[in-house]
């Protein structure tokens, strides 16, 4: 397959969307594919998801002075993965402070076939950045379209550098401008939603936003960009959603998460896609329905590993070993699902 970018967003929090990324990727490289995932939201849960406490101090050292000068920082001895000073932050750092263009990062080896271009809380720096520039571009200014499209040209140096077939960016719950960069530099975008007002407000204000960001970019920026200056098409397609199961609680009633369930067609339809959802109001964009995992994620934590990898060595033992088997059909099937979705697109 030709490389491809997917972005994981929801403007509402605490729908296991970093959870759905990390375990996405492994589930993909489980299926043969490379795999580079990064981390895009200052947060940085996905690195922490990643990679142990002593390696994150490692990688958030930042000697900016080698960054700058392209210096690659050594392994981590006997793992591999990259020492300090090679995160999304650095990357961006000599635009934020004004003394060059991106720098060249290298993204840590996890295990064969998957890397992290690692997050830090660092990032959160450049926003004011990348919103002082965005109106910028539309007048063709190139310092505003260089520092607009850093996340593209770092994830596809990263993406080159290791071979990458799918890209999956991890972002956080929000419109701001970080977020608008890092969504013009992907091909397509998953949904992660749980059913409730919150997803279903988070999608009304998405699907607009997104339709904007892509006119906007499309239309006025692209046609000034200089030749031979790699920019993103900021395609953005819609693949579809992904239902993460709330865990039941007694004062919510199960038929309170029918009614939003119903809802989510309707809204993703006409919010999102921009049709009349009185013609598309089918489930058919729906991926897949994760259930509620929660008894395996701490087995999964203290492992740091998914948790369709556990093992009895792990905790995972008698009934929960039948839950860990269970979990990996439903990863595989979302992964097998959102790659024929994504061939799909290709083929439109």
């Amino acid at each position: 397959m030709s490389r491809t970018s997917i972005a994981l967003f929801n403007n509402k929090g605490g729908v296991g969307k970093t959870t759905l990324t990390y375990h996405l990727a492994h589930m993909f490289r489980r299926l043969g594919l490379t795999v580079l995932a990064v981390d895009l939201d200052p947060q940085a849960n996905l690195t922490s998801m990643c990679l142990d406490e002593t390696e994150i101090e490692e990688i958030w050292e930042n000697p900016s002075e080698l960054i700058a000068q392209g210096a690659v920082p050594s392994a981590l001895p006997g793992t591999g993965r990259v020492r300090s000073g090679q995160t999304i932050a650095d990357a961006v750092r000599p635009i934020l402070e004004g003394t060059g263009d991106v720098a060249r990062v290298e993204p840590a080896e996890l295990q064969d076939g998957l890397w992290l271009l690692a997050g830090s809380l660092d990032l959160s720096r450049f926003e004011d950045k990348l919103s002082n520039e965005w109106f910028k571009t539309f007048a063709g200014d190139i310092a505003a379209i260089r520092t607009t499209t850093a996340f593209h040209r770092v994830m596809e140096q990263a993406a080159e550098a290791v071979h990458a077939d799918i890209v999956l960016i991890d972002v956080g719950p929000n419109l701001g401008a970080i977020n608008r960069s890092a969504l013009i530099a992907a091909d397509t975008v998953l949904m992660p939603l749980a059913a409730d007002l919150f997803s279903l407000k988070g999608l009304s204000n998405l699907g607009p936003t997104l339709r904007e960001w892509r006119r906007n970019w499309q239309q006025l920026v692209l046609p000034q960009v200089p030749e031979g200056f790699s920019a993103p098409r900021a395609g953005m397609r819609p693949l579809g959603y992904v239902i993460m199961q709330p865990e039941m609680r007694l004062d919510r009633p199960v038929k309170a998460y029918e009614r939003w369930l119903e809802r989510i067609p309707w809204v993703y339809s006409a919010a999102v896609l921009g049709e009349d959802p009185k013609e598309q109001s089918d489930d058919r964009h729906r991926i897949a329905t994760l259930r509620n995992y929660r008894s395996l994620m701490p087995l999964a934590h203290d492992a740091r590993k998914p948790m369709f990898d556990l093992k009895a060595a792990d905790g995972a033992l008698g009934s929960t070993q039948k839950y860990v088997q269970t979990c990996y059909r439903e990863f595989r099937a979302l992964a097998e699902g959102v790659l024929a979705r994504t061939e799909e697109l290709v083929t439109e």
